[in-house]
């Protein structure tokens, strides 16, 4: 059984009970047997003639205490029962803004929540600081977030204006009339640029948007999703030669529909574009007890086991895909990892003997 603060305080205070009656039974007996042998050493010294046998007193005296201890213990038992049960309560009682603190915490922890308070209306103390505390906290979390997600809102505007701005100049000046071959070259050039930072950008925003707990959350079928991201990138499949095998169940769960549609783009883009000429994917969605898992597996370069943490780290890449920068900017798993941790989720990766990735994310079952 798991003893608790309340139960422990309970239990002290029927032991000092307890050692305290067990105490005072000893005392009362050693007091009456000293008063009993003096009464019958008294009562000896008066006996001037005739034989009177002790027996009858001392049976008396043996029985008294028996009584004594008997009584006493049963005295100090029940004392001690109710000594635990009243500082059972008491705790409770002392203990009720801990636990109210420990059920906020829980259900903000659950929901994700940041507007819940305990609101704890007793008496000054050591109680009501601690929820007073916890009710700051809180709200310094709330508006930080707020303030975050104002920030990738703002920045998201800020960054993407200009640089859609400059498509649009460089794009206009490649499609002049009497614009010359370099200046076509280096319009063409500029836009593969332009192109890779609208791309980082949103990796980053996408990164800074994922690393924050959700607190939308909508059930969903994971599967659907899947389906919806396949179909997207069916164009690509065929232009770079690559098999899509889809191994579909179905995989209830709830959060945010475009971070999960995110996660699963990212995934599916980095099995189709790290593979090699007629190579394969294997997309797979089930449901587990109290977990739903998306399993995206390819063929592709050998990977080795010790680098296979590295992918979730931003701006990594493995060793053979270094130089291939084209492919993307560096963030897609990172971005995949804080989606899932966002989710209540996690992901893992484990390379093929054969060549290439299995990468499996979990996310709690709706």
């Amino acid at each position: 059984m798991r003893l608790t603060i309340r139960l422990r305080f309970g239990l002290l205070c029927g032991a000092v009970v307890l050692c305290v009656g067990a105490a005072l039974v000893a005392a009362l007996y050693l007091l009456i047997k000293g008063r009993q042998r003096a009464q019958f050493d008294e009562a000896m010294r008066q006996l001037c003639c005739g034989y009177v046998p002790p027996h009858p007193i001392a049976v008396l005296q043996r029985e008294t205490l028996d009584l004594l201890v008997f009584w006493g213990a049963i005295t100090v038992g029940a004392a001690a029962a109710v000594a635990v049960g009243l500082g059972w309560w008491t705790a409770g009682w002392a203990l009720r803004p801990l636990r109210r603190v420990t059920e906020t915490a829980r259900r903000v922890a659950q929901s994700h929540d940041l507007t819940e308070r305990i609101g704890h209306a007793g008496p000054p103390g050591d109680g009501k600081e601690l929820a007073d505390i916890f009710d700051t906290m809180l709200g310094r979390l709330a508006r930080a977030f707020d303030g975050q997600r104002r920030f990738v809102a703002n920045a998201s505007h800020e960054l993407r204006t200009p640089l859609t701005i400059n498509r649009t100049l460089v794009d206009v000046a490649v499609r002049r009339p009497d614009a010359t071959e370099d200046v076509k070259r280096l319009g063409e050039s500029l836009l593969v640029v332009n192109t890779r930072h609208e791309r980082l950008i949103d990796g980053l925003l996408a990164l800074a948007e994922g690393e924050q707990t959700v607190l939308d959350r909508r059930p969903l079928d994971l599967t659907d999703v899947v389906e919806h991201v396949l179909d997207q990138v069916v164009a690509e499949t065929e232009e770079r030669d690559v098999t899509v095998h889809r191994l579909l169940d179905a995989a209830p769960t709830a959060g945010d529909a475009v971070l999960l549609e995110r996660l699963v783009q990212n995934l599916v883009e980095n099995a189709i574009r790290h593979n090699e000429k007629e190579g394969e994917v294997w997309v797979t969605t089930r449901w587990r007890a109290d977990r739903v898992e998306l399993v995206v597996a390819n063929t592709g370069l050998v990977v080795p086991p010790y680098e296979v943490e590295n992918i979730f780290e931003p701006f990594r890449r493995l060793h053979g895909d270094r130089l291939r920068s084209e492919r993307g900017s560096g963030l897609g798993l990172s971005i995949v990892r804080a989606i899932a941790d966002a989710h209540g989720g996690g992901v893992t990766a484990h390379p093929r003997g054969e060549g290439g990735l299995t990468i499996t994310v979990e996310l709690p079952a709706e």
